[in-house]
């Protein structure tokens, strides 16, 4: 460019020479100097005419043959079109090979804009979501209408999926996972799971059949062993063996309960019967409770609540929740500690806490406490304590179903803490009116 540049600039100097010698020659130099510009403007419009041209028609062509600056001008514009014709066609490669990718799954996948309009579907999500090429700029959840998926749509919480019976095929049930990307936009990834759904339930429905079976043979052999081992004349070793079938057959029946509650907490409506439930009078039941539990170890249970506190939900899954981590603080604690009954509040939650003086967890085990039937293999929390290894998951679930989350702070030697975290639209202020009916 500097090169074609400099021989424009002498092309003109030698020109303007010419008219200067021509003018002289003529005696009107002024007037020559004026049409010998015009006619070099006139040739700088014909280039730039001919540069539009170029430039604005449809068929890639070889620029026009010129000489100096412009033809320089012709030929760096020709490189730059090259240049971005060669990575519009790779782009357009790329885009090709992620639609035929896309094509290939069974997932479906959905774009969607800043405002939540569909921008682009693969093949799968025509068939799990019934989307049609007309259907280009409107709302998804003008296509999924489950007042579960709008909230969860609207709510930008796309930790965890969340499943659904298919808008297509109730007997179909859905995954949807949303991620946030770029400025504003979503991508939907729908998966279909019902198989594993099925599978799920068949597993529920035999946990909660073999529980219900069990019942009644273990009902009988509890019943003969009590009566057996009431016999006057047995000697020590039978005696010690039928308090060893009585005290394994009182656990089975802990175990067999246990998942029963675990079996209706899956299969119930999480809606139903939700009351205000008066936090103090409940926490006084279970202290009480678990001092009774504590007997001869002396345990201090105290509790720290306003009376006029309360949840939202439902008082029996509260109460089963509540209790369990209060029960599990006397197993676990030593004679004669403290154990703190809490409720505590702040601008976004409301927390209740159970703090005990046992010997802690080690922070390796936490992360898995709350999964059926895992056990801490150390001295002071194992079978022996009574346990079924299905309370945490019992209170996990009862949690999930209150909106709330269970957090566990420990450490080894200094005891445990058992938080029950609930949103803040669980939880409010009782009026005194409110309070003495409830009394």
């Amino acid at each position: 460019m500097h090169q074609g540049l400099g021989a424009e600039l002498k092309r003109i100097a030698f020109f303007t020479l010419i008219c200067l010698i021509f003018g002289w020659l003529n005696g009107y130099i002024s007037w020559t100097l004026i049409i010998g510009g015009g006619l070099y403007m006139g040739w700088v419009l014909l280039q730039i005419r001919q540069l539009y041209l170029w430039v604005t028609s449809r068929r890639r062509e070889p620029p026009p043959d010129t000489v100096g600056i412009w033809g320089e001008i012709f030929d760096n514009i020709y490189r730059m079109q090259k240049r971005h014709e060669k990575e519009r066609r790779r782009l357009q490669g790329m885009i090709r090979r992620g639609q035929q990718t896309t094509a290939a799954l069974r997932d479906a996948v959905v774009l969607l804009d800043a405002n939540g309009g569909l921008n682009w579907w693969n093949q799968a999500a025509e068939t799990l979501l019934g989307l049609q090429p007309i259907d280009q700029g409107h709302p998804l959840v003008n296509f999924v209408r489950h007042p579960s998926f709008i909230a969860y749509f609207e709510a930008c919480d796309y930790y965890e999926p969340l499943d659904l019976p298919s808008p297509r095929n109730e007997s179909k049930q859905l995954q949807y996972q949303i991620n946030r990307f770029g400025k504003g936009e979503r991508l939907v990834v729908v998966r279909d799971v019902t198989r594993v759904h099925r599978l799920e339930q068949v597993r529920k429905d035999f946990v909660a059949n073999v529980s219900h079976e069990l019942r009644t043979p273990l009902t009988v052999l509890r019943g003969y062993i009590e009566t057996l081992s009431m016999s006057p004349d047995l000697n020590p070793v039978m005696n010690r063996a039928f308090e060893q079938m009585q005290q394994q057959s009182d656990r089975m029946n802990l175990l067999i309960n246990d998942l029963l509650v675990l079996s209706n907490l899956e299969t119930d409506d999480s809606e139903r019967n939700q009351q205000t439930v008066p936090l103090k009078p409940l926490l006084n039941i279970i202290a009480a409770d678990a001092m009774a539990l504590s007997d001869d170890r002396q345990h201090n249970v105290t509790v720290n609540c306003d009376e006029d506190i309360a949840l939202i939900g439902n008082e029996k899954e509260l109460h089963s929740a509540f209790s369990n981590l209060a029960f599990n603080a006397v197993k676990y604690s030593k004679p004669d500690s403290d154990i703190k009954l809490t409720i505590a509040i702040d601008e976004s939650a409301l927390i209740f806490s159970v703090k005990d003086q046992g010997d802690g967890i080690d922070p390796i085990h936490i992360p898995r406490l709350t999964e059926r039937f895992y056990r801490v293999d150390n001295g002071s929390r194992n079978s022996d304590a009574g346990g079924t290894g299905l309370g945490l998951a019992i209170v996990k679930h009862i949690l999930l179903r209150h909106d709330a989350h269970l957090s566990i702070e420990s450490k080894l030697g200094k005891g445990s803490t058992f938080s029950c975290i609930f949103p803040r639209d669980r939880y409010q202020v009782l009026k005194q009116e409110t309070l003495e009916a409830a009394e």
